[in-house]
This record gives C-alpha cells, sequence and structure tokens, in this order.
C-alpha cells in the first residue's frame, strides 16, 4: 500500500512565508498540493508549477475546489519567471519550492524511480525525453561512472558503471538494483542498499535535477518583490549546498571589501536579506513520516536591489 503523501516542515514554511488574502505566491513544486492547500487555506492566490502530467491532472478537483485562486501550470518551474510573465504577473510575493522526487512518484512502481517494486527502468518526471534506460543502455562507462560519482557520491562509480555495461541492456529497476548489489556486495542485513546512491544518481542526470534547481532559484529572484520569501526544502546535501552557497552569495555574506584599499570596487548589492540557519524536522515530524529524516529548509527575504541576471550550478 502506498504511503500517503505528507509535506515536509509544513508549519515552517507556513511560517516562513507568512500567507494572507492578499498574497500572491508560487508553489514550485505542486506534488499532490500538500503546500497550496496550506496556502490557499490562508487565503492567498497560488500558482503552482509541476512538469509531472500526473500531478497536474491529479490537482485539477484542487483548482475547482478554491475557485480561481489556484493555477496550475504544467511546466518546469525553471520556466517559472517567463510563464508568469507571459500571463501578465511579474512579480510575486513568496515562492516555496520542495526539491526532488515525490512520494507518489516513488510509490509507483511503474514510474521507475525506486527499486522496492519492479517497474521500468524510467525515472523521467515529465514522462517524457531520455529515460534512465536510455542512458545506462547506451552512454559509454566514463560517463555513467562520472554520473554516480558526481550525483550520487558513489566512491566504486567505475566498478559499478563496468558492471553496468557489461550486463546491458536493463529493462527494469530491478535489473539495475540486482547489477550494483553484485558489483558492490549486499547483505540482507545492511542498514542501507548500496543501489540507493546509484539510484539517486540516474534521477538526478535524467530530470537534470541540480541544474533545474539552480534556474528555479535564479527565476524565484527575479519574481520576488522587495520583502518577498523565498523558501527552499531540499532533500540531500547536494541540492543544499547549491541553495546555501546561493543564498550566501545573494546575500553577500562572506565578501569583504576593504577600505584600505583605493579604488577597491564593491559587488552588487545584495538581493536577499534575513536568510535563516538550516531548519531540520524534529522528532515527532520524522516518527510521523521517515522521509523527512533528510529534509532541511532554509528561507529568506528579497531585497530591493536589482535580480542578478545570472543562473547559479
Amino acid at each position: 500500500m502506498n504511503a500517503p503523501h505528507i509535506p515536509v516542515l509544513l508549519e515552517e514554511v507556513i511560517a516562513a512565508i507568512g500567507p494572507r488574502p492578499d498574497m500572491t505566491v508560487i508553489d514550485a513544486t505542486f506534488g499532490a498540493g500538500g503546500y497550496s492547500r496550506a496556502l490557499l487555506d490562508a487565503g492567498a492566490r497560488v500558482h503552482a508549477f509541476d512538469r509531472d502530467p500526473n500531478a497536474i491532472r491529479d490537482g485539477a478537483a484542487m483548482v475547482e475546489e478554491f475557485a480561481g485562486r489556484l493555477t496550475l501550470h504544467p511546466a518546469c518551474f525553471s520556466a517559472m519567471r517567463e510563464e508568469m510573465t507571459r500571463i501578465g504577473v511579474p512579480l510575486v510575493d513568496a515562492v516555496v519550492m520542495d526539491i526532488g522526487v515525490s512520494s507518489m512518484q516513488l510509490d509507483q512502481g511503474e514510474r521507475g524511480f525506486a527499486f522496492s517494486a519492479d517497474g521500468p527502468l524510467d525515472m523521467r518526471m515529465s514522462q517524457s525525453g531520455t529515460s534512465a534506460a536510455d542512458f545506462l543502455n547506451s552512454a559509454d562507462e566514463t560517463a555513467i561512472a562520472d554520473v554516480l560519482y558526481q550525483y550520487g557520491e558513489e566512491r566504486q562509480s567505475r566498478r559499478v558503471a563496468r558492471a553496468i555495461v557489461a550486463a546491458r541492456p536493463l529493462e527494469t529497476t530491478g535489473d539495475l538494483a540486482r547489477v550494483v548489489r553484485r558489483a558492490l556486495g549486499h547483505k540482507p542485513h545492511d542498514k542501507k542498499d548500496p543501489a540507493t546512491r546509484t539510484f539517486q544518481a540516474v534521477r538526478i542526470h535524467v530530470n537534470d535535477e541540480l541544474g533545474e534547481l539552480a534556474a528555479g532559484l535564479a527565476a524565484a529572484e527575479a519574481l520576488l518583490r522587495e520583502g518577498g520569501v523565498l523558501a527552499v526544502v531540499s532533500f540531500h546535501s547536494l541540492e543544499d549546498r547549491i541553495v546555501k552557497r546561493f543564498l550566501r552569495e545573494a546575500s553577500g555574506a562572506g565578501r569583504a571589501v576593504s577600505r584600505h584599499i583605493p579604488g577597491e570596487i564593491a559587488g552588487p548589492a545584495p538581493t536577499f536579506t534575513r536568510v535563516s540557519k538550516a531548519i531540520r524536522p524534529g522528532d515527532a515530524e520524522i516518527d510521523a513520516n521517515p522521509r523527512a529524516r533528510s529534509s532541511t529548509l532554509r528561507h529568506a527575504i528579497r531585497t530591493g536591489a536589482p535580480a542578478r541576471e545570472r543562473t547559479f550550478a
């Protein structure tokens, strides 16, 4: 039986945003609509983005329920600036982002995101483009090893890549999991399945998740009005490092200009202020929702400085 989707760090996200009836908020990752519903219940108008056609389809009932205050956009959140400009909403009051794969995607074996149930080796959030099977069955050993090392932090990436190439063609999630387990050694009592890192890496690569995150952060910076709130929930260190570095650079933290050096030019004015420390779930939330364990929330307030016309990778 599939676990219900529970929005992570919901109370903390809503407290950071402080939604009210005169606000327009972007939910950059609609999923099952957990954040959107809480924002709508507080009276805000919500524009929600999701590249997964299933999420857009399943959200139709919520659109009807909230009669004109929820708009669903079937698009990647990296495109939210262009989409909002297209519909005549150049600035918003808050952007919330919940990065990574959703509970529904993980729990649907036919989507191929997890090895808990054998299914097609797919992993595409948008259900279009290059699948995990396409990549693993066509890429050379070096390219596969690079993806596993960079996105899965797999220290034995070359060994795993060699095993994948030798076992091709791979068709199902079970095929991939078995190859990785044989390559790395797997005992039933091991705390963590050795295939976990490979599945994370391939999923991130297939969906360009880190590139999307960098582009989405830049888009949020451009869309937020002065005083607007950016709130980002991430689920692993690769994502959190990107968010942390983005906010550090955007807030000017760590940038020092010496008044003793004549002619030294100050950097651009900070575009964010009041950057929070990392906020993590408490024991009660983790007990109620074990998938919250690795989550981290960071939020900040937009200044009136012009957005920097660049992305952050």
